[in-house]
């Protein structure tokens, strides 16, 4: 077995031969400039990047021409949320969210509380969801837009976006989920759902990095958005700048494969994520899931280690490529702000693993993987006086710790 094994694929995924070999033509042979309306080459890129328009399309239920590529979720988070901010401040400058979203949902609306937006954060509950009744307390006459993930990246979580859809639609504010985790894992239906603006990224499901779109719904309302990049008016006039036609070829081809492919896969990763918790259960105690044991996405299981250090953790199985639940700095070691929203404690969110299992995930990787990790721990354990403290009934919590003397 070929080491180290990929279990972060939550992070990024390792792109899909048939994504690759429908990109390669339009790195050299089709170079055409896609907005070159007199010539050939610029007609056959043209003509591929409304293929995949409409591939990108057909995955959410939405039509192509709601379809704006950028260059990945980051860039489709901001020109959704700074959009819809500039575009209807007339109307209100109220938006609601929820502290659990990725930073590149965080950080556009801490921007716009800056420029005299106003932002409310939705408590989740122990599984990181939000409730449905306290959005609609948190809902004002001024609220223009309601920003909630698909599928939470770290803890795996799903937000029930049919209601939270419905309840916006009902009240006249858009809704905009960023669907980075979910798009191509679970099904994901626009209209069904209620949703106005979704994000997506290419890296996220066997496609290339650094090409993505977002969704802007045409009519039943519809959506106008101020562009944040501007110059030659491309997509719409929401994001001017020259096309990435064979990231754009990839990511049509990467979503195909996705939606042809998606019973099957969920069923498969469902089965290896939930063989690998089993396996860990049944070799160590005091682990702990983190995030819905059901309401998750298919190949996410994130779980806490008492008494093990995360990052030592990880240093004691070099040969998994898996995702510590501390952010790690040069100045700090913070455990996640996600565990700590849905209420994990400091001590067992540093000791937080994150296992993404995807597409090219084998049996024998996970049965590999589970193994090293029940090592791991037990071999940390047998050096931490805390374990053997708390396995004697030894209250830690009322344990009186004295400095220790120089």
């Amino acid at each position: 077995m070929k080491t180290p094994i990929y279990l972060d694929y939550q992070a990024t995924t390792p792109l899909d031969e048939r994504v690759l070999e429908a990109m390669l033509p339009y790195f050299r042979d089709k170079f055409g400039n896609a907005a070159s309306r007199n010539h050939a080459f610029g007609w056959e890129a043209e003509k591929a990047v409304e293929n995949a328009r409409a591939q990108v399309a057909v995955l959410i239920g939405a039509e192509s021409k709601e379809i704006v590529f950028t260059s990945g979720a980051t860039e489709a988070n901001n020109l959704a949320l700074k959009g819809i901010a500039e575009m209807y401040r007339e109307k209100g400058r109220h938006l609601i969210s929820a502290p659990t979203e990725h930073k590149a949902v965080l950080d556009p609306l801490q921007r716009i509380e800056q420029d005299g937006g106003s932002v409310t954060m939705l408590p989740v509950d122990k599984f990181g969801q939000v409730k449905v009744s306290d959005l609609e307390q948190a809902l004002r006459p001024e609220t223009v837009l309601v920003s909630l993930m698909a599928a939470n990246n770290e803890i795996g979580t799903l937000h029930p976006l049919a209601a939270i859809g419905k309840l916006c639609k009902a009240r006249g504010v858009l809704f905009h989920t960023d669907a980075t985790q979910g798009v191509g894992k679970i099904p994901i239906d626009v209209e069904a759902m209620g949703i106005d603006l979704l994000s997506l990224s290419g890296h996220k499901i066997y496609g290339p990095k650094g090409i993505g779109a977002l969704y802007v719904r045409r009519r039943n309302p519809r959506v106008r958005v101020s562009p944040q990049i501007d110059g030659g008016g491309h997509e719409r006039g929401m994001r001017s700048g020259t096309l990435n036609v064979p990231g754009i070829v990839g990511l049509g081809v990467a979503c195909e494969l996705a939606r042809i492919e998606l019973d099957a896969e969920t069923l498969r990763l469902t089965g290896l994520r939930e063989r690998m918790w089993a396996k860990l259960r049944s070799g160590l105690d005091e682990i702990h899931l983190n995030g819905h044991a059901t309401e998750r996405l298919p190949g996410n299981l994130n779980v806490s280690f008492a008494y093990v250090e995360g990052e030592g953790l990880m240093m004691g199985m070099s040969d998994l490529a898996v995702s510590s639940g501390s952010a790690c700095t040069s100045a700090s070691l913070e455990p996640s702000y996600v565990l700590k929203a849905i209420g994990v404690g400091d001590d067992l969110a540093h000791t937080s693993i994150r296992f993404g299992i995807g597409r090219f995930t084998t049996e024998a990787e996970v049965d590999f993987a589970a193994e090293r990790v029940v090592i791991a721990v037990k071999r940390l354990r047998d050096m931490s006086p805390l374990y053997e403290m708390a396995k004697e009934g030894i209250d830690l919590k009322e344990v009186k710790w004295s400095p220790t003397e120089h």
